[in-house]
């Protein structure tokens, strides 16, 4: 369908395109910024006056709960409150019931989710066989099913030969591997430690957990060549060693959660539920250095981390409640809301959720200016109210999940719009 997007001011991240302008947009592609072609003739136009139009948003981190965790959250729910949230492009990771260890699974979850005209699915497939960490997966096959990349989710492989098997294959064919950075057994506390764990004795996990993990995975980077995302980064030091690793030109990129941006151990209050998460929440001194990290470009982006828990697994004591949060229509506000609180020029906070999570995904197929506004690229994008504010509360959430530690936020910037392949997937009323 021909669609015509006017009077909206346009930004492109990557580019540096900041103008009032129109979108046309036919076939699934952007086919003009500015005046129209003399023969497109739009079926539909929407009004995008006062309205910013940006690229649809690209999340590395989500969780569908499909398969396996249906009660928790369907493809359904779980997409639909992706494109509420602008979100057009996600990153399913591997940890469903069964894992994603092999090509059927990968290749009907894209086709589950393909059929739902919502957002794009990109999967990461297991690192090993059953997340078990023993057994490395077919990641050939798996790659030809649709997998962008291969991680352990939040399972740490303590055998150091396995992971650096992994990464000298992973190098051979330019996979890339994504690690969280976590001990295996430093990593088994639910609080980071500190003066409140041990006040309220809460089991401690140590920044050493981190950044052990860091040094091996660096280490092994040298001797290997592979290229490693890091996922949801959380502490300063890691920062620091992270910054440090790119600039000696190991090839590397990182993310850091919308949460761990945001929050400090203290929002666990008394032993609030909703803030278990991983990783868990650390100082004011870490969320300082990941927000100067996430804006000097240390940190190339911003994730959601979603993932839906129900009612049941949250309802518990605090070490014993499972860990997580719904986040997907959060993402873009809290990444406006970090820009207004820091100073951090807009183009930058669109960049963190658009281009430059895009740019770790690389060339996925046929999604030639993913992450991007450019004339044939893919018509997926986000026309946001940046004057809207509105208030986080569990029954306006699209998603199954409803636990977050941001209910009763305010925050600023409401989606109107979001396309995907030039199509309206999300309408506001």
């Amino acid at each position: 369908m021909n669609l015509l997007i006017q009077h909206g001011r346009v930004i492109d991240p990557a580019s540096g395109f900041d103008q009032h302008c129109d979108v046309a947009l036919a076939a699934g592609r952007v086919v003009a910024l500015g005046p129209a072609p003399a023969d497109f003739v739009p079926r539909r136009v929407l009004d995008a006056r006062d309205c910013i139009v940006l690229p649809g948003l690209v999340d590395l981190a989500a969780r569908l709960r499909e398969p396996g965790h249906e009660h928790e959250g369907m493809l359904e729910s779980e997409m639909a409150a992706a494109v509420a949230g602008g979100v057009t492009s996600l990153v399913c990771l591997p940890d469903t019931e069964p894992v994603l260890d092999e090509p059927g699974l990968v290749e009907m979850l894209k086709s589950r989710a393909e059929k739902l005209h919502l957002a794009r699915v990109f999967p990461l497939g297991a690192l090993t066989r059953g997340l078990a960490g023993e057994v490395l997966t077919e990641m050939a096959e798996l790659t030809e099913a649709g997998c962008v990349g291969f991680g352990q989710a939040e399972v740490p492989l303590p055998n150091t030969q396995v992971l650096q098997r992994a990464l000298q294959y992973a190098a051979t064919f330019g996979y890339t591997v994504w690690l969280r950075p976590q001990d295996a057994h430093l990593g088994r506390g639910v609080a980071a430690s500190g003066p409140l764990a041990t006040r309220l004795g809460l089991a401690g996990v140590p920044v050493a957990a981190e950044t052990i993990a860091l040094h091996t995975i660096f280490e092994l980077q040298r001797s290997t060549g592979a290229r490693v995302h890091l996922c949801r980064l959380s502490s300063a030091a890691g920062v620091e060693l992270v910054r440090r690793a790119k600039a000696e030109g190991l090839p590397l990129s990182c993310d850091v959660s919308i949460n761990s941006l945001h929050l400090t151990d203290t929002d666990m209050g008394y032993f609030d539920s909703r803030a278990r998460l991983a990783p868990p929440l650390r100082q004011a001194r870490d969320r300082d250095a990941l927000r100067a990290g996430l804006a000097d470009g240390t940190i190339d982006a911003l994730v959601s981390d979603h993932t839906p828990v129900d009612e049941d697994a949250k309802a518990q004591p605090f070490a014993e409640a499972e860990p997580g949060a719904t986040g997907l229509e959060l993402l873009l506000s809290l990444a406006l809301k970090w820009s207004q609180d820091q100073g951090v020029p807009l183009a930058r906070a669109l960049a963190v959720v658009s281009s430059a999570p895009a740019g770790v995904l690389g060339n996925a197929p046929d999604q030639t200016g993913l992450g991007r506004i450019v004339e044939g690229g893919v018509a997926d994008l986000c026309i946001l109210d940046p004057q809207a504010h509105w208030s986080v509360r569990a029954d306006a959430l699209r998603s199954q999940g409803k636990h977050t530690p941001f209910l009763g936020y305010e925050l600023p910037g409401q989606v109107r719009w979001t396309l995907v392949a030039g199509a309206v997937a999300f309408e506001r009323a």
